[in-house]
C-alpha cells in the first residue's frame, strides 16, 4: 500500500472584516501548508479563483412511459489563475521539497464585476473557490480548494433606506346577500434598512367589524427561484424562516394598536438578483389568514422589496427595483394580508432593504 505523500494541507484566509465576507475588487491574502511524509519533486504551485453558478433539477418519472426529465444550467463569472513558486526554467524545471512541513503566502485579487453572492440552496448554488494546485512530474495535478464568502455590497449611507414606511387596507367578509363591517388594517415599519439578526417591529391598527376573532401574523419567507439558459424553464421553492403571531383581535372591536416582532436570522444570505439562472428573495407576510401557516400564497396583498449585502461607503448606488405589486383577496377564509419583499446587504453588515406598498380598494 502507498504511503500518502500530502497530507494536512490547510488554507489559511486573512480575515477583511468581523464577518469574513470578501467584495468584487478586494484582495485575498494568506497562506497555505502541507506535510510531506517522503521527498517529493515538484514543477510548479500554482492559485486559481473561480466564481461560478449552477443548477440542477429533475421532474416528471412515476409510470413506465413516462420519462424523468432533467434541467441544468451553468453560468461562470470569472476563472483568474497565478503561479504561486515556479522556477526559472518553466514547467520543465523541477524543485525538490524535502520531508516536513511547506508554508507559502499567497495574494490575489477578485476582479471589479457585479457578481452575485455566494448561496448554497435546494437546486443550486453559487460558489467563488479559490484552489491551489501542486504540479508534479508525470503525476496529475494535487488540487486543494477552499470557497470564499463572496458578497455583493451596496452603499448603506443612502437616505431611503432610513424612510419610515406604512399603508393600509381593509376587506368586508360576505356570507351571500349578508356582509358585515370591514376588517381594517394599518402597518408601517420604522425603516427600510435592516441588518440580519435585528428585530423588525410592525406596528398595526386594527379596526375588526366583522363577527369573527382575527390573529394578526407575520411571516418571513426565503423565496429560491432557477432557471434554465434564456428562463425557458423554471423551478420555484420557498422557505419558511420565521413565523410569529400577535394578540388575537376580538370581533367588533376598533382602533386596535399591536406591535409584532420579527427578528430576522443572523444566517440570512444576502438577496441575490443579479444573476441570470438563480434568484433569492425575502418575503414578510403581514395578515389575518387563519392559514398562513398551512402554506396558503394565493390570498395576500403582496410587494416585493430586496435583502442585500450593505457596504459602509459613500459611493453612488442605485435603489432597488420594485417587482410589480399584485394583490387577492379571499373573502371565505378571512384572509387579510400585507406582504413586503426585501433583500440582504454585505460586508460590514446586511440590510433589508423593504418596499410597502398596498393596492387599491377591490
Amino acid at each position: 500500500m502507498f504511503q500518502q505523500t500530502f497530507k494536512n494541507f490547510n488554507i489559511n484566509l486573512n480575515v477583511l472584516n468581523e464577518r469574513n465576507t470578501f467584495s468584487s475588487g478586494e484582495p485575498v491574502t494568506g497562506h497555505f501548508s502541507f506535510d510531506l511524509t517522503k521527498e517529493t519533486k515538484i514543477t510548479s504551485i500554482t492559485a486559481a479563483l473561480e466564481g461560478k453558478a449552477n443548477v440542477h433539477w429533475s421532474s416528471g418519472g412515476g409510470g413506465k412511459k413516462r420519462r424523468r426529465r432533467h434541467f441544468a444550467a451553468k453560468l461562470e463569472f470569472f476563472n483568474l489563475k497565478a503561479v504561486i513558486m515556479q522556477r526559472n526554467g518553466g514547467m520543465h524545471t523541477q524543485i525538490k521539497l524535502q520531508p516536513g512541513t511547506h508554508m507559502y503566502p499567497f495574494t490575489c485579487q477578485l476582479p471589479q464585476g457585479d457578481f452575485p453572492s455566494s448561496f448554497h440552496g435546494l437546486h443550486g448554488k453559487i460558489a467563488y473557490n479559490l484552489t491551489v494546485g501542486i504540479n508534479r512530474p508525470w503525476h496529475m495535478s494535487k488540487d486543494f480548494t477552499t470557497e470564499l464568502n463572496f458578497v455583493n455590497s451596496i452603499n448603506a449611507n443612502q437616505p431611503e433606506l432610513q424612510t419610515p414606511l406604512s399603508g393600509s387596507n381593509k376587506m368586508t367578509v360576505c356570507c351571500l346577500w349578508c356582509a358585515s363591517y370591514p376588517i381594517t388594517m394599518t402597518a408601517s415599519i420604522e425603516k427600510k434598512g435592516y441588518i440580519p439578526g435585528e428585530t423588525v417591529k410592525i406596528i398595526c391598527k386594527f379596526s375588526n367589524g366583522s363577527s369573527r376573532t382575527a390573529t394578526p401574523k407575520v411571516r418571513l419567507q426565503q423565496k429560491q427561484v432557477y432557471y434554465t439558459k434564456n428562463k425557458v424553464n423554471k423551478r420555484e421553492y420557498c422557505k419558511l424562516l420565521v413565523s410569529v403571531a400577535g394578540e388575537p383581535i376580538c370581533s367588533h372591536a376598533s382602533d386596535v394598536h399591536t406591535e409584532i416582532m420579527l427578528t430576522i436570522p443572523s444566517s440570512a444570505s444576502p438577496t441575490i438578483s443579479n444573476c441570470s439562472i438563480l434568484v433569492v428573495d425575502y418575503l414578510i407576510e403581514v395578515g389575518t389568514n387563519e392559514r398562513l401557516d398551512a402554506g396558503r400564497n394565493d390570498s395576500f396583498v403582496s410587494k416585493r422589496s430586496r435583502l442585500m449585502d450593505v457596504k459602509k461607503s459613500h459611493a453612488p448606488c442605485s435603489s432597488p427595483q420594485a417587482l410589480p405589486l399584485y394583490a387577492k383577496v379571499e373573502t371565505e377564509n378571512l384572509c387579510f394580508m400585507f406582504q413586503w419583499r426585501f433583500s440582504v446587504p454585505s460586508k460590514f453588515f446586511s440590510a433589508i432593504v423593504f418596499q410597502f406598498g398596498f393596492p387599491a380598494s377591490m
